[in-house]
This record gives C-alpha cells, sequence and structure tokens, in this order.
C-alpha cells in the first residue's frame, strides 16, 4: 500500500506542473451543533463534556491524462457528532488514491483507498455517507480489465477502513467479480441479457485453539433479462461456515453456513410501472471483524443486505422504519436466522384531461412491503437450527401506503399520503411489544412570481402503543433560488407518560448560491432511528444550534 507521505508528495509534485492539462476538482463539508439542555431534552452525562462538536470534511481530487489522485482530510474535532463511532475522532487523513484509467486498453487501476459493489451488493458493497457514519471503504488495490465490449472483470485485496485513514479492521478481504454481457456477444438489439458471478473472501486470523476456519467467503451467481419494458433480475449467493457471535463475543465452538436469494420483477410503460422484489435471507451478514457483527454504527459490513421498503420523505412516516433482519439470534421465545418477504410497487399516472387525470393529470403511486422470521426449528439452549426453505416464520413488518400528487392549478400543487403499518420492536429492536400505526400527510406547494413560493405539510399518526400518537406541521417560504426559512413542529401529544409529550421543533434559515449550501437552524432531534436508502442507525435526543456549509467545486 502507499504510504500517506509517498502520495501527499506525489499529489504536491502534480499539482505545480503541467497546471493547463490538469483538472482540480474537490468539495467541502462542514456540520456542527452546539449541544444544551433544555427543559424537555437533556443530554446524558456522558456527553456532555463537548457540547459544541463538528464532522468536517476536505476532498481535493486531482486529474492528469489518464491520472487521477485524490485525498479527503477529515476533523472530528473537538468530537464527532452525537451518536457517530468512537472511531471518528481528532483530526487526519480519511482517504487516499491514486488511479489509472485507460478506455482504449480496457483498464482501470486504483491503489489507495477505493469503493466498490458486485451486483446487487449482496455479496460486497462498500461506500460513504456521511449522514449514517458510513465510511468503510477497502484500502489497497483494484483492478477493472474489459478486454471486449461483452465482457468485465474486477479483482480487489486490501483491509477495510475503521476511523481514518490509518486505522482498519482486522479482517483483509479479497474479491472477485465477472460479468458477461451476452447480449452485446450476439448483437442483440431487441433484448438485454447478462450474467455475472462474484467471490469474496474475509480473512481473519483468530487465536490458534480454535476450530474455527481463519477464512469465510461469499460466492454468488446472478442473471438479468429485459425486453420492451420487462424486467426480470434473479441472484442466489452462498456464504460458507462462520462462527455465531453474540453481544460481540466470538463462539469458537458453533459455526452455520448461510445463502439469500434475491429476486426482481418489473414492467414500465408511459404511466405505468410495476415492481415486485422478493428476498430470503439467511444468516447472511459479513463483517470483516467478526466480533462488529450487528453493531450500531454499521460499522465493518462488507456485503448489503437493505431493508426492502419504501423509503419515505415525511418525518412521521419514519418513526417506525424496518431494518433488515440477516443475521443468526437465539434468544427464548425471539429466536431468529434471517427473513423472508418483499414488496410490491405500482405507479400510474392518469392522463391529462381525463376524468381522474384533471387538467393536470394525476400521478398515483400504492406500495405494500412485508417482511417475516424464518419459520424452521429452534434450539435456542444448544444453539442449534433449522430453518425451512420457504417457510413464513414470526411476522416482523408490514406496511401498505397510498400517494396521490396532483397539481391542483397553474401554482398550487399537492400531495396525500396514505400509510398503514405494522411493527414488530421484539424481533426488530428486539426490545418489547408490537406496534400497529396509520399515518397521513397532505403537503401543498404554492408557487409566485419571482421564484417565490411556499410549502406547507401537515401530518398526523395514530399508533397503539410504543410512542402513540403523533402531530407535525411543517412550513416553508422561499424568498427567492438562494433564500428560505422554514419551521417544524413534531408533537408527541399521546405518549403514555406525560414527561414525554414533547414539542421537537425545529426552525432555520437556507442559502443556496452556484455550488454553496449553507443552513443554520435551532431545535430539538426526535431520538430514534435515521434511515437512508434502507441503511438505519440511532440517533438519541438532543436540542442545540445546528450548522452546516457545503460547497463544491
Amino acid at each position: 500500500m502507499l504510504s500517506k507521505y509517498t502520495l501527499l508528495t506525489f499529489l504536491c509534485s502534480i499539482t505545480f506542473s503541467n497546471t493547463l492539462l490538469a483538472q482540480l476538482s474537490g468539495g467541502f463539508e462542514n456540520n456542527s451543533a452546539w449541544y444544551i439542555d433544555d427543559d424537555k431534552v437533556k443530554l446524558e452525562s456522558f456527553e456532555t463534556a463537548n457540547r459544541v462538536r463538528a464532522n468536517a470534511y476536505l476532498r481535493l481530487d486531482y486529474t492528469l491524462k489518464n491520472f487521477t489522485a485524490g485525498v479527503q482530510v477529515e476533523s472530528y474535532v473537538p468530537k464527532a457528532l452525537l451518536n457517530y463511532s468512537p472511531n471518528f475522532k481528532d483530526a487526519g487523513l480519511g482517504n487516499y488514491y491514486l488511479n489509472y484509467k485507460n478506455d482504449s486498453i480496457g483498464v482501470d487501476i486504483t491503489v489507495g483507498h477505493f469503493y466498490e459493489q458486485f451486483g446487487s451488493g449482496l455479496v460486497l458493497r462498500t461506500w460513504e455517507d456521511r449522514q449514517l457514519g458510513i465510511a468503510n471503504s477497502i484500502v489497497g488495490g483494484k483492478i477493472k480489465y474489459q478486454p471486449t465490449p461483452y465482457i468485465n472483470v474486477t479483482a480487489l485485496y486490501g483491509k477495510q477502513r475503521n476511523g481514518l485513514a490509518f486505522d482498519y479492521t482486522n479482517g483483509t478481504i479479497a474479491g472477485f467479480n465477472g460479468e458477461l454481457l451476452l447480449s452485446n456477444l450476439f448483437r442483440s438489439k431487441k433484448a438485454t441479457y447478462n450474467i455475472g458471478g462474484s467471490y469474496v473472501n474475509r480473512y481473519e486470523k483468530l487465536p490458534t485453539n480454535t476450530a474455527v476456519n481463519n477464512s469465510t467467503y461469499l460466492t454468488s451467481i446472478r442473471g438479468s433479462y429485459a425486453i420492451k419494458g420487462f424486467t426480470i433480475d434473479a441472484e442466489y449467493a452462498f456464504k460458507s461456515a462462520d462462527a455465531l457471535v453474540e453481544f460481540g463475543n466470538i463462539r469458537n465452538d458453533l459455526q452455520f453456513d448461510g445463502d439469500a436469494y434475491l429476486l426482481n420483477i418489473g414492467y414500465s410503460k408511459k404511466g405505468l410501472g410495476i415492481n415486485a422484489t422478493f428476498r430470503r435471507l439467511e444468516n447472511f451478514g459479513l463483517y470483516s471483524q467478526r466480533n462488529l457483527q450487528g453493531n450500531a454504527f454499521n460499522e465493518g459490513f462488507v456485503n448489503f443486505t437493505p431493508s426492502l421498503t419504501k423509503q419515505y420523505d415525511y418525518s412521521l412516516t419514519n418513526i417506525y422504519v424496518y431494518a433488515a433482519q440477516p443475521n443468526i439470534s437465539f434468544e427464548p421465545n425471539r429466536n431468529k436466522a434471517g427473513e423472508i418477504g418483499g414488496q410490491f410497487d405500482i405507479f400510474y399516472k392518469f392522463k391529462k384531461d381525463s376524468d381522474l387525470g384533471g387538467k393536470y393529470g394525476t400521478n398515483l403511486a400504492i406500495n405494500v412491503a412485508q417482511w417475516h422470521g424464518l419459520k424452521g426449528r429452534y434450539d435456542a439452549l444448544n444453539r442449534k437450527y433449522k430453518a425451512d426453505l420457504a417457510g413464513v416464520g414470526q411476522k416482523y413488518y408490514h406496511e401498505a401506503s397510498i400517494e396521490i400528487r396532483k397539481q391542483l392549478t397553474k401554482n398550487w400543487t399537492t400531495v396525500f399520503t396514505y400509510l398503514n403499518q405494522y411493527y414488530n420492536n421484539r424481533y426488530v429492536e428486539e426490545t418489547v411489544g408490537d406496534v400497529n400505526a396509520q399515518t397521513v400527510v397532505l403537503d401543498n406547494t404554492f408557487k409566485f412570481k419571482k421564484g417565490r413560493s411556499i410549502r406547507w405539510e401537515v401530518q398526523h399518526q395514530w399508533a397503539n402503543a410504543s410512542f402513540k400518537n403523533w402531530a407535525a406541521m411543517v412550513l416553508e417560504y422561499n424568498f427567492n433560488s438562494q433564500w428560505s426559512i422554514f419551521g417544524v413542529d413534531l408533537y408527541n401529544y399521546g405518549n403514555d407518560d406525560v414527561n414525554k409529550q414533547i414539542h421537537f421543533y425545529n426552525a432555520g434559515v437556507v442559502f443556496k448560491k452556484n455550488a454553496i449550501r449553507a443552513q443554520t437552524s435551532y431545535g430539538r432531534q426526535r431520538g430514534g432511528l435515521i434511515c437512508v436508502g434502507g441503511v438505519c442507525r440511532f440517533v438519541p435526543e438532543s436540542a442545540g444550534l445546528n450548522l452546516s456549509i457545503n460547497y463544491s467545486f
């Protein structure tokens, strides 16, 4: 691997030469908070030492002919924002890389930090999401080679980042991926069809007195077919035997293998879209360091198993958010070995001037998702199980929603959303109870002259347990394309605990111009899961002043 001094020397040398032939790009992001106590929301004692906290990132990428080099400097001083991993601390080099790409010979080579995904991500996906605190790049080398228009291969090797640039997890990752673009090979003009396969190995040396194999691998085979608006994608993946991990402890005496099935079918034409997804996971989480399994900060995961549910835009629709359950857990009356389920989406646009479309047309979206545990025979005392291939066990989650998007007049657009949910706290969060909730949202946007607009949003949620009932309102006013102000209030008026019947309010100002975006706000943060793309992390309740600045060039 490159040392940080070698790479920085290289960057400096090329930065001050051949400037007419090169291109510099990058960006800066800073998210800061000043946490305070108020009469309803108080910080825990271990969090009060640093009430002013900030996450800052500076990225620089430099291109010279076929070469690109880059660094990302990160700062978590005096301390990272609440509930980020304790490995995000101090300031220093976060990422560095050197890439050579030559399309004429089909070669793409990277050394240093890189992100990669094989197929759907079932066996490998690494990426960065600053909001979720995910930065799980692989540090080592990667080669992509396309010898013909119908063959793609990728090989990689390295360790996974866990903190700043020179902190790694214990495991070593090696992977190979191949794609055969059959429709290119046979010069098909009507249909697209491809096949692919992947292999990923995690090597983590364990104590010599253990019977667990140091290596665990994932392998997959997949195929896709598309013709005249119809698509189908299927993938099967297998995980070799690996040690059971319980509460961060590696059980050297117990090993289980696992597998995954994924099927996606879709159809689309003008004004209509239909999609159905099925997935079955059994013991299918893989981490670059075994004892990180199930950690609260999403650290060290190698493969991507997000929740396959609809991603909503509104506060109350995101209170009971399902998180995928790929791992084994033995506990009396709460045994888990994975999940089985899927979701169905349909989108339809009623044409303009039709009975239901009206003058401007109407968009309708319907979603249904349901997830269960794997049915089988479980022995929690002896840590044994046998899952049925197609058996449906304990119900984990269900949702059904309808969204109607309608332009009522030239300047008035409205969105109505109804969501019905069942959420099994006992299995999803491993706490107690289950929840039935219904949520309605009415979102209105009014446009005026000279770029001015106002958005008014009202929400309500009825629930039989947990937080019980909520009401929420959002008001946003845009003075022009650059300046806007907003106010938000989420009120948990139905909570059984009177002391938790709190208004989670927030108000702020946003400025946007070209590549700059700045926002400042003051208020309270509701505690719970925050999810992006089906991946979640927990955040505690907090109150204070927030500032974020983004700039790219």
